[in-house]
Protein backbone atom coordinates (compact mmCIF):
# COMPACT_ATOMS: atom_id res chain seq x y z
CA UNK A 1 0.00 0.00 0.00
CA UNK A 2 0.92 3.70 -0.79
CA UNK A 3 2.21 6.23 2.14
CA UNK A 4 -0.38 9.04 2.23
CA UNK A 5 0.02 12.04 3.44
CA UNK A 6 -2.03 15.71 3.56
CA UNK A 7 0.79 17.33 1.88
CA UNK A 8 3.70 16.17 0.09
CA UNK A 9 6.59 18.78 -0.87
CA UNK A 10 8.90 17.94 -3.53
CA UNK A 11 12.32 19.20 -2.36
CA UNK A 12 14.33 20.40 0.40
CA UNK A 13 15.89 23.47 -0.67
CA UNK A 14 15.58 26.97 0.66
CA UNK A 15 11.41 26.55 -0.51
CA UNK A 16 10.77 23.65 0.49
CA UNK A 17 11.99 23.74 3.77
CA UNK A 18 10.22 27.04 4.09
CA UNK A 19 7.50 25.93 3.10
CA UNK A 20 7.30 23.26 5.27
CA UNK A 21 7.88 25.12 8.45
CA UNK A 22 5.39 27.25 7.47
CA UNK A 23 2.76 24.28 6.89
CA UNK A 24 3.72 22.80 10.59
CA UNK A 25 3.06 26.34 12.41
CA UNK A 26 -0.20 27.62 10.11
CA UNK A 27 -1.52 23.72 9.57
CA UNK A 28 -0.34 22.04 12.77
CA UNK A 29 -3.08 19.14 12.02
CA UNK A 30 -1.65 18.42 8.78
CA UNK A 31 0.23 15.11 7.77
CA UNK A 32 3.33 15.99 5.07
CA UNK A 33 6.01 14.87 3.69
CA UNK A 34 9.29 16.10 2.02
CA UNK A 35 10.85 14.13 -1.53
CA UNK A 36 14.16 15.58 -2.14
CA UNK A 37 16.33 14.03 -4.64
CA UNK A 38 19.74 14.24 -3.03
CA UNK A 39 21.02 13.48 0.13
CA UNK A 40 21.09 16.82 1.95
CA UNK A 41 19.05 19.35 2.89
CA UNK A 42 20.34 23.35 1.11
CA UNK A 43 18.92 22.75 -2.79
CA UNK A 44 21.12 25.22 -4.99
CA UNK A 45 23.19 26.01 -1.58
CA UNK A 46 24.00 22.42 -0.99
CA UNK A 47 24.95 22.14 -4.73
CA UNK A 48 26.63 24.94 -5.72
CA UNK A 49 30.01 24.62 -4.50
CA UNK A 50 32.10 26.99 -6.50
CA UNK A 51 34.83 29.36 -5.17
CA UNK A 52 32.78 32.71 -3.90
CA UNK A 53 29.54 30.99 -4.21
CA UNK A 54 27.11 33.78 -2.33
CA UNK A 55 23.84 35.16 -2.55
CA UNK A 56 22.86 37.66 -5.11
CA UNK A 57 20.08 39.25 -2.82
CA UNK A 58 20.66 40.68 0.54
CA UNK A 59 19.79 38.00 2.47
CA UNK A 60 17.00 40.39 4.87
CA UNK A 61 14.73 39.35 1.81
CA UNK A 62 16.68 36.30 0.98
CA UNK A 63 16.13 34.64 4.40
CA UNK A 64 12.91 33.91 5.58
CA UNK A 65 9.85 36.12 6.75
CA UNK A 66 9.58 34.05 10.03
CA UNK A 67 13.11 33.85 10.75
CA UNK A 68 15.66 36.54 11.13
CA UNK A 69 18.68 36.49 9.62
CA UNK A 70 21.28 37.13 12.10
CA UNK A 71 25.13 36.68 10.38
CA UNK A 72 26.73 40.38 9.87
CA UNK A 73 26.61 39.86 6.44
CA UNK A 74 23.68 41.07 4.55
CA UNK A 75 25.91 39.47 1.36
CA UNK A 76 26.55 36.12 2.21
CA UNK A 77 28.66 33.39 1.44
CA UNK A 78 27.03 29.65 0.48
CA UNK A 79 28.51 28.06 3.41
CA UNK A 80 26.24 30.24 5.53
CA UNK A 81 22.96 30.14 3.44
CA UNK A 82 23.23 26.78 3.67
CA UNK A 83 23.40 26.55 7.21
CA UNK A 84 20.93 29.26 7.85
CA UNK A 85 18.13 26.31 5.68
CA UNK A 86 19.37 23.23 7.76
CA UNK A 87 19.17 25.51 11.12
CA UNK A 88 15.70 26.09 9.98
CA UNK A 89 14.72 22.51 9.33
CA UNK A 90 16.16 21.29 12.54
CA UNK A 91 14.22 24.52 14.40
CA UNK A 92 10.94 23.90 13.07
CA UNK A 93 11.18 19.77 13.22
CA UNK A 94 11.59 19.59 9.32
CA UNK A 95 14.49 17.02 8.83
CA UNK A 96 12.58 13.81 10.42
CA UNK A 97 10.05 14.54 7.98
CA UNK A 98 12.50 14.30 4.99
CA UNK A 99 12.81 11.90 2.63
CA UNK A 100 15.99 11.90 1.31
CA UNK A 101 17.46 9.82 -2.49
CA UNK A 102 13.46 10.22 -3.69
CA UNK A 103 13.20 11.98 -7.27
CA UNK A 104 9.54 12.36 -8.18
CA UNK A 105 9.23 11.10 -12.01
CA UNK A 106 5.37 11.14 -11.68
CA UNK A 107 2.16 12.41 -9.95
CA UNK A 108 -0.82 11.41 -10.81
CA UNK A 109 -4.74 13.10 -10.04
CA UNK A 110 -8.26 11.04 -9.47
CA UNK A 111 -11.12 13.50 -8.71
CA UNK A 112 -12.55 10.79 -7.91
CA UNK A 113 -10.87 10.51 -5.01
CA UNK A 114 -9.32 13.52 -4.31
CA UNK A 115 -5.87 12.40 -4.47
CA UNK A 116 -2.64 12.65 -5.72
CA UNK A 117 -0.44 9.39 -6.78
CA UNK A 118 3.18 10.30 -6.62
CA UNK A 119 6.01 8.20 -7.72
CA UNK A 120 9.52 8.27 -7.18
CA UNK A 121 12.84 6.66 -7.67
CA UNK A 122 14.99 5.88 -4.97
CA UNK A 123 18.59 6.64 -6.06
CA UNK A 124 20.17 5.10 -3.27
CA UNK A 125 18.40 1.56 -3.01
CA UNK A 126 17.00 1.73 -6.99
CA UNK A 127 13.67 0.87 -5.88
CA UNK A 128 10.34 2.67 -7.20
CA UNK A 129 7.87 4.04 -4.38
CA UNK A 130 4.72 5.21 -4.47
CA UNK A 131 3.08 8.03 -2.34
CA UNK A 132 -0.23 9.43 -2.30
CA UNK A 133 -1.30 12.87 -0.93
CA UNK A 134 -4.37 15.45 -0.99
CA UNK A 135 -2.22 18.66 -1.75
CA UNK A 136 0.77 18.41 -4.00
CA UNK A 137 3.47 21.49 -3.45
CA UNK A 138 6.69 21.52 -5.42
CA UNK A 139 9.61 23.50 -4.55
CA UNK A 140 11.86 21.82 -6.55
CA UNK A 141 13.08 25.58 -8.37
CA UNK A 142 13.36 25.49 -12.21
CA UNK A 143 16.72 24.03 -13.41
CA UNK A 144 18.55 21.11 -14.09
CA UNK A 145 20.61 20.04 -10.90
CA UNK A 146 22.58 17.14 -12.75
CA UNK A 147 23.92 19.29 -15.53
CA UNK A 148 24.82 22.99 -16.35
CA UNK A 149 24.47 24.66 -19.63
CA UNK A 150 27.43 24.73 -21.60
CA UNK A 151 27.15 25.97 -25.18
CA UNK A 152 28.99 23.95 -28.39
CA UNK A 153 32.32 25.56 -28.37
CA UNK A 154 34.48 24.92 -31.78
CA UNK A 155 37.78 23.15 -30.95
CA UNK A 156 36.93 22.26 -27.74
CA UNK A 157 38.56 18.87 -27.75
CA UNK A 158 41.71 20.25 -28.60
CA UNK A 159 42.05 21.92 -25.59
CA UNK A 160 44.82 20.25 -23.30
CA UNK A 161 44.31 22.24 -20.11
CA UNK A 162 41.01 21.90 -17.16
CA UNK A 163 37.44 22.32 -18.83
CA UNK A 164 35.12 23.25 -15.71
CA UNK A 165 31.78 24.13 -15.43
CA UNK A 166 30.64 25.72 -11.80
CA UNK A 167 27.48 23.55 -11.25
CA UNK A 168 29.50 20.60 -10.52
CA UNK A 169 33.28 22.11 -9.08
CA UNK A 170 36.00 19.55 -8.70
CA UNK A 171 37.18 19.29 -5.00
CA UNK A 172 40.97 18.58 -6.40
CA UNK A 173 40.87 21.99 -8.79
CA UNK A 174 43.90 23.98 -7.66
CA UNK A 175 44.31 26.95 -10.32
CA UNK A 176 46.83 28.73 -7.72
CA UNK A 177 49.32 30.86 -9.83
CA UNK A 178 47.55 29.78 -12.93
CA UNK A 179 45.68 31.40 -16.07
CA UNK A 180 42.41 31.27 -15.90
CA UNK A 181 39.27 32.24 -18.17
CA UNK A 182 35.78 32.60 -17.27
CA UNK A 183 33.56 32.39 -20.16
CA UNK A 184 30.13 34.50 -19.39
CA UNK A 185 28.99 37.94 -17.80
CA UNK A 186 26.31 36.75 -15.45
CA UNK A 187 25.94 36.48 -11.68
CA UNK A 188 27.93 33.44 -11.39
CA UNK A 189 30.95 34.72 -13.33
CA UNK A 190 30.71 38.00 -11.91
CA UNK A 191 31.06 36.06 -8.47
CA UNK A 192 34.16 33.34 -9.58
CA UNK A 193 36.18 36.38 -10.58
CA UNK A 194 37.37 38.31 -8.16
CA UNK A 195 37.41 35.01 -6.01
CA UNK A 196 39.65 32.92 -8.40
CA UNK A 197 41.83 35.89 -8.46
CA UNK A 198 42.94 36.29 -4.95
CA UNK A 199 44.76 32.89 -5.80
CA UNK A 200 45.54 32.51 -9.33
CA UNK A 201 47.82 34.38 -11.83
CA UNK A 202 45.64 36.20 -13.74
CA UNK A 203 41.46 35.98 -14.03
CA UNK A 204 40.13 36.59 -17.57
CA UNK A 205 35.99 37.15 -17.92
CA UNK A 206 35.51 36.84 -21.39
CA UNK A 207 31.91 37.97 -22.21
CA UNK A 208 29.91 38.48 -25.70
CA UNK A 209 28.19 41.15 -24.38
CA UNK A 210 27.96 42.57 -20.64
CA UNK A 211 26.05 42.61 -17.69
CA UNK A 212 24.86 45.36 -15.56
CA UNK A 213 26.88 45.19 -12.52
CA UNK A 214 26.17 47.12 -9.59
CA UNK A 215 28.15 47.38 -6.20
CA UNK A 216 26.86 46.91 -2.92
CA UNK A 217 28.18 46.98 0.58
CA UNK A 218 28.63 43.51 1.83
CA UNK A 219 27.00 44.78 5.42
CA UNK A 220 23.89 46.53 5.67
CA UNK A 221 24.03 49.95 7.80
CA UNK A 222 20.91 50.42 9.54
CA UNK A 223 20.90 46.28 10.72
CA UNK A 224 23.79 46.85 12.05
CA UNK A 225 22.74 49.90 13.65
CA UNK A 226 19.42 48.54 14.74
CA UNK A 227 20.73 45.36 15.72
CA UNK A 228 22.81 46.99 18.96
CA UNK A 229 19.62 48.65 20.01
CA UNK A 230 16.77 46.26 19.12
CA UNK A 231 16.34 42.06 19.56
CA UNK A 232 16.21 40.39 16.06
CA UNK A 233 13.52 40.06 15.85
CA UNK A 234 12.69 43.32 16.07
CA UNK A 235 15.23 45.12 13.75
CA UNK A 236 15.18 42.35 11.09
CA UNK A 237 11.33 43.15 9.81
CA UNK A 238 12.41 46.74 9.48
CA UNK A 239 15.73 46.14 7.68
CA UNK A 240 13.82 43.61 5.33
CA UNK A 241 10.83 45.69 4.23
CA UNK A 242 13.32 48.66 3.63
CA UNK A 243 14.92 46.72 1.39
CA UNK A 244 11.87 45.75 -0.20
CA UNK A 245 10.51 49.16 -0.56
CA UNK A 246 13.98 50.16 -2.17
CA UNK A 247 14.54 47.43 -4.99
CA UNK A 248 10.71 47.95 -5.78
CA UNK A 249 11.59 51.50 -6.30
CA UNK A 250 14.57 50.29 -8.14
CA UNK A 251 12.50 48.19 -10.59
CA UNK A 252 9.56 50.64 -11.20
CA UNK A 253 12.62 53.38 -11.95
CA UNK A 254 13.91 51.21 -14.01
CA UNK A 255 11.06 50.30 -16.62
CA UNK A 256 9.89 53.98 -16.26
CA UNK A 257 13.05 55.61 -16.83
CA UNK A 258 15.69 53.33 -18.18
CA UNK A 259 17.58 55.84 -19.73
CA UNK A 260 18.51 57.26 -16.43
CA UNK A 261 19.34 54.29 -14.51
CA UNK A 262 21.71 53.05 -17.33
CA UNK A 263 23.43 56.67 -16.79
CA UNK A 264 23.68 55.93 -12.92
CA UNK A 265 24.90 52.55 -13.42
CA UNK A 266 27.53 53.70 -15.72
CA UNK A 267 28.61 56.59 -13.65
CA UNK A 268 28.93 54.34 -10.37
CA UNK A 269 30.99 51.44 -12.60
CA UNK A 270 33.26 54.10 -14.35
CA UNK A 271 33.83 55.02 -10.49
CA UNK A 272 35.10 52.01 -9.32
CA UNK A 273 37.73 51.55 -12.63
CA UNK A 274 40.96 53.00 -13.56
CA UNK A 275 40.67 56.29 -15.69
CA UNK A 276 40.50 55.63 -18.94
CA UNK A 277 38.68 52.05 -18.48
CA UNK A 278 36.46 51.42 -21.55
CA UNK A 279 33.24 51.34 -19.45
CA UNK A 280 30.92 51.56 -22.73
CA UNK A 281 32.51 48.38 -24.34
CA UNK A 282 32.68 46.48 -21.11
CA UNK A 283 29.95 47.07 -18.54
CA UNK A 284 27.48 49.30 -21.44
CA UNK A 285 24.43 46.21 -22.05
CA UNK A 286 22.48 47.09 -25.26
CA UNK A 287 19.46 46.20 -23.27
CA UNK A 288 17.91 48.35 -20.13
CA UNK A 289 17.85 47.10 -16.68
CA UNK A 290 15.87 44.41 -15.36
CA UNK A 291 15.17 42.77 -18.45
CA UNK A 292 18.17 40.44 -16.75
CA UNK A 293 18.76 40.78 -13.20
CA UNK A 294 21.39 43.03 -12.32
CA UNK A 295 24.80 41.50 -10.79
CA UNK A 296 25.58 42.61 -7.56
CA UNK A 297 29.09 42.33 -6.40
CA UNK A 298 29.70 43.04 -2.77
CA UNK A 299 32.15 45.91 -1.76
CA UNK A 300 32.89 46.51 -5.39
CA UNK A 301 35.65 42.97 -5.56
CA UNK A 302 34.67 42.66 -9.40
CA UNK A 303 35.89 46.30 -9.57
CA UNK A 304 38.42 45.87 -7.02
CA UNK A 305 39.98 43.21 -8.94
CA UNK A 306 39.92 44.66 -12.38
CA UNK A 307 41.73 48.19 -11.03
CA UNK A 308 44.54 46.10 -9.38
CA UNK A 309 45.39 44.18 -12.37
CA UNK A 310 44.10 40.37 -11.05
CA UNK A 311 41.40 40.48 -13.56
CA UNK A 312 40.62 41.64 -16.67
CA UNK A 313 37.48 41.83 -18.61
CA UNK A 314 37.16 41.14 -22.39
CA UNK A 315 34.23 41.77 -24.93
CA UNK A 316 34.59 39.64 -27.89
CA UNK A 317 33.70 36.19 -29.22
CA UNK A 318 35.07 32.30 -29.23
CA UNK A 319 36.57 31.26 -32.79
CA UNK A 320 37.70 28.32 -31.54
CA UNK A 321 39.66 26.26 -28.19
CA UNK A 322 43.34 25.86 -29.24
CA UNK A 323 45.20 23.36 -27.24
CA UNK A 324 46.56 26.14 -25.09
CA UNK A 325 43.46 28.38 -24.81
CA UNK A 326 40.95 30.62 -26.96
CA UNK A 327 41.41 32.12 -29.76
CA UNK A 328 39.11 35.56 -30.26
CA UNK A 329 36.80 36.50 -33.43
CA UNK A 330 39.04 39.28 -33.10
CA UNK A 331 42.25 37.12 -33.95
CA UNK A 332 43.67 37.56 -30.57
CA UNK A 333 44.59 34.65 -28.30
CA UNK A 334 43.72 33.92 -24.32
CA UNK A 335 46.16 31.75 -22.85
CA UNK A 336 44.40 29.62 -20.09
CA UNK A 337 45.31 26.78 -17.63
CA UNK A 338 42.23 26.57 -17.04
CA UNK A 339 39.16 27.58 -18.25
CA UNK A 340 35.39 28.08 -16.32
CA UNK A 341 32.22 27.72 -18.36
CA UNK A 342 29.76 30.08 -16.77
CA UNK A 343 27.34 29.88 -19.74
CA UNK A 344 23.92 29.22 -17.11
CA UNK A 345 21.64 27.09 -16.00
CA UNK A 346 19.38 24.20 -18.25
CA UNK A 347 15.36 24.79 -17.21
CA UNK A 348 13.74 21.35 -15.57
CA UNK A 349 10.17 22.95 -14.75
CA UNK A 350 8.91 20.51 -11.82
CA UNK A 351 12.01 18.85 -11.38
CA UNK A 352 11.46 17.04 -14.37
CA UNK A 353 8.27 15.62 -12.97
CA UNK A 354 4.86 14.46 -15.43
CA UNK A 355 1.46 14.84 -14.61
CA UNK A 356 -1.68 13.64 -14.84
CA UNK A 357 -5.28 14.42 -14.54
CA UNK A 358 -8.04 11.90 -14.62
CA UNK A 359 -5.86 9.67 -17.16
CA UNK A 360 -5.12 13.00 -19.11
CA UNK A 361 -1.32 14.21 -19.37
CA UNK A 362 -0.99 18.00 -18.19
CA UNK A 363 0.92 19.68 -20.85
CA UNK A 364 2.61 22.34 -19.19
CA UNK A 365 3.22 24.75 -21.94
CA UNK A 366 -0.58 24.82 -22.36
CA UNK A 367 -1.18 25.69 -18.57
CA UNK A 368 -1.94 29.37 -17.05
CA UNK A 369 -0.26 29.95 -14.22
CA UNK A 370 -3.12 30.94 -11.46
CA UNK A 371 -1.10 34.22 -9.05
CA UNK A 372 1.84 32.92 -10.22
CA UNK A 373 1.75 29.61 -8.24
CA UNK A 374 -1.02 26.70 -9.34
CA UNK A 375 -1.88 25.95 -13.18
CA UNK A 376 -5.03 25.71 -14.61
CA UNK A 377 -6.97 22.34 -14.68
CA UNK A 378 -4.73 20.88 -12.26
CA UNK A 379 -6.57 20.20 -8.89
CA UNK A 380 -4.77 20.69 -5.11
CA UNK A 381 -1.17 21.39 -6.92
CA UNK A 382 1.05 24.44 -6.15
CA UNK A 383 4.49 25.54 -7.22
CA UNK A 384 7.22 28.30 -6.30
CA UNK A 385 8.83 30.39 -8.71
CA UNK A 386 10.30 32.92 -6.84
CA UNK A 387 10.39 36.83 -8.15
CA UNK A 388 12.80 37.50 -11.08
CA UNK A 389 13.39 41.73 -9.95
CA UNK A 390 13.99 40.76 -6.22
CA UNK A 391 14.86 37.63 -3.89
CA UNK A 392 13.38 34.15 -4.92
CA UNK A 393 12.26 33.81 -1.09
CA UNK A 394 10.06 36.89 -0.80
CA UNK A 395 7.50 34.95 -3.36
CA UNK A 396 8.42 31.44 -2.00
CA UNK A 397 7.14 32.93 1.23
CA UNK A 398 3.76 34.11 -0.11
CA UNK A 399 3.36 31.22 -1.75
CA UNK A 400 3.65 28.80 0.97
CA UNK A 401 1.00 31.02 3.25
CA UNK A 402 -1.08 30.97 0.42
CA UNK A 403 -1.14 27.42 0.11
CA UNK A 404 -1.91 27.23 4.24
CA UNK A 405 -4.85 29.34 3.67
CA UNK A 406 -6.01 27.13 0.89
CA UNK A 407 -5.75 24.31 2.90
CA UNK A 408 -7.55 26.00 5.83
CA UNK A 409 -10.36 27.13 3.54
CA UNK A 410 -10.62 23.65 2.22
CA UNK A 411 -11.07 22.07 5.76
CA UNK A 412 -13.72 24.96 6.68
CA UNK A 413 -15.81 25.16 3.63
CA UNK A 414 -16.07 20.99 4.27
CA UNK A 415 -14.42 21.53 0.17
CA UNK A 416 -11.92 18.86 -0.61
CA UNK A 417 -10.40 20.33 -4.00
CA UNK A 418 -9.21 23.71 -5.46
CA UNK A 419 -8.66 23.97 -9.02
CA UNK A 420 -7.78 26.79 -11.03
CA UNK A 421 -9.33 28.34 -14.09
CA UNK A 422 -7.89 29.64 -17.30
CA UNK A 423 -8.85 32.83 -18.24
CA UNK A 424 -11.37 33.08 -20.83
CA UNK A 425 -9.50 35.30 -23.22
CA UNK A 426 -6.73 37.60 -23.56
CA UNK A 427 -3.22 37.39 -24.84
CA UNK A 428 -0.79 35.29 -22.69
CA UNK A 429 2.35 35.71 -21.93
CA UNK A 430 6.02 34.00 -20.45
CA UNK A 431 5.71 32.79 -17.07
CA UNK A 432 9.02 33.94 -16.21
CA UNK A 433 9.66 37.76 -17.85
CA UNK A 434 13.59 37.49 -17.86
CA UNK A 435 15.16 37.71 -21.99
CA UNK A 436 18.66 35.94 -20.12
CA UNK A 437 19.66 33.01 -22.37
CA UNK A 438 18.90 30.36 -20.00
CA UNK A 439 15.05 31.55 -20.23
CA UNK A 440 14.73 32.21 -23.59
CA UNK A 441 15.54 28.61 -24.64
CA UNK A 442 13.14 26.82 -22.77
CA UNK A 443 10.27 29.07 -22.38
CA UNK A 444 7.96 27.42 -25.32
CA UNK A 445 8.23 24.62 -22.43
CA UNK A 446 7.03 26.65 -19.66
CA UNK A 447 3.54 27.58 -18.37
CA UNK A 448 2.46 31.07 -19.20
CA UNK A 449 0.63 34.24 -17.79
CA UNK A 450 -2.64 35.49 -18.06
CA UNK A 451 -3.82 39.24 -19.36
CA UNK A 452 -4.61 40.37 -16.21
CA UNK A 453 -5.17 39.56 -12.24
CA UNK A 454 -5.02 36.72 -10.42
CA UNK A 455 -3.48 35.38 -13.95
CA UNK A 456 -0.98 38.10 -14.17
CA UNK A 457 2.74 38.64 -12.21
CA UNK A 458 3.01 42.00 -10.51
CA UNK A 459 6.40 40.99 -9.95
CA UNK A 460 6.10 43.64 -6.82
CA UNK A 461 5.93 42.12 -3.15
CA UNK A 462 3.47 44.74 -1.27
CA UNK A 463 1.23 44.20 -3.81
CA UNK A 464 1.52 40.68 -3.44
CA UNK A 465 1.36 40.58 0.23
CA UNK A 466 -2.16 42.27 -0.11
CA UNK A 467 -3.64 39.76 -2.68
CA UNK A 468 -1.80 36.70 -1.16
CA UNK A 469 -1.86 37.31 2.82
CA UNK A 470 -5.11 39.17 2.73
CA UNK A 471 -7.10 39.01 -0.42
CA UNK A 472 -10.02 36.59 -1.35
CA UNK A 473 -9.54 32.94 -1.87
CA UNK A 474 -12.87 32.82 -4.17
CA UNK A 475 -12.27 34.83 -7.56
CA UNK A 476 -13.22 33.84 -10.98
CA UNK A 477 -9.70 31.97 -11.51
CA UNK A 478 -10.54 29.08 -9.35
CA UNK A 479 -13.01 26.23 -8.66
CA UNK A 480 -14.12 24.20 -5.14
CA UNK A 481 -15.54 21.40 -5.17
CA UNK A 482 -15.92 17.65 -3.80
CA UNK A 483 -14.35 13.87 -4.35
CA UNK A 484 -16.31 12.85 -7.31
CA UNK A 485 -16.34 16.38 -9.42
CA UNK A 486 -14.07 15.98 -12.88
CA UNK A 487 -11.23 18.33 -12.69
CA UNK A 488 -13.17 19.81 -15.92
CA UNK A 489 -16.02 20.74 -15.15
CA UNK A 490 -17.49 24.09 -14.95
CA UNK A 491 -17.29 26.36 -11.91
CA UNK A 492 -19.71 25.66 -9.44
CA UNK A 493 -22.32 28.47 -6.70
CA UNK A 494 -19.50 27.61 -3.94
CA UNK A 495 -16.73 29.46 -6.42
CA UNK A 496 -18.58 32.43 -7.12
CA UNK A 497 -20.13 32.75 -3.43
CA UNK A 498 -17.53 35.50 -1.36
CA UNK A 499 -16.23 34.16 1.49
CA UNK A 500 -14.67 35.54 4.13
CA UNK A 501 -10.53 35.77 3.77
CA UNK A 502 -9.07 33.00 6.27
CA UNK A 503 -5.64 34.21 7.65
Amino acid sequence: MADHVDVLIVGAGLSGVGAAAQLRTRCPGKTYAVLEARAAVGGTWDLFRYPGIRSDSDMFTLGYAFKPWTDPKAIADGDSIRAYVRETAREYDVERHIRFHHRVVRAEWDSATARWTVHAHRADTGEDVVLTCGFLFTCAGYYRYDEGYTPEFPGVDRYAGRLVHPQHWPADLDWTGKRVVVIGSGATAVTLVPAMAERAGHVTMLQRSPTYVVALPSRDRLADALRRRLPAKAAYPVVRWRNVLLGVANFQLSRRAPGLVKRFLRRAARGRLPVGYDIDRHFSPRYHPWDQRLCVVPDGDLFTAVSDGRASVVTDTIDTFTERGIRLGSGAELPADVVVTATGLNLLALGGMSLAVDGAEVDLAGTVAYKGMMLSGVPNFALTIGYTNASWTLKADLVATYVCRLLRHLDATGQQIVTPLAPDSGELAPLIDLKSGYVLRAVDRLPKQGPKAPWRLHQNYPLDVLLMRHGRLTDEGVRFSRAGAPASAGADADAARPTAPIA
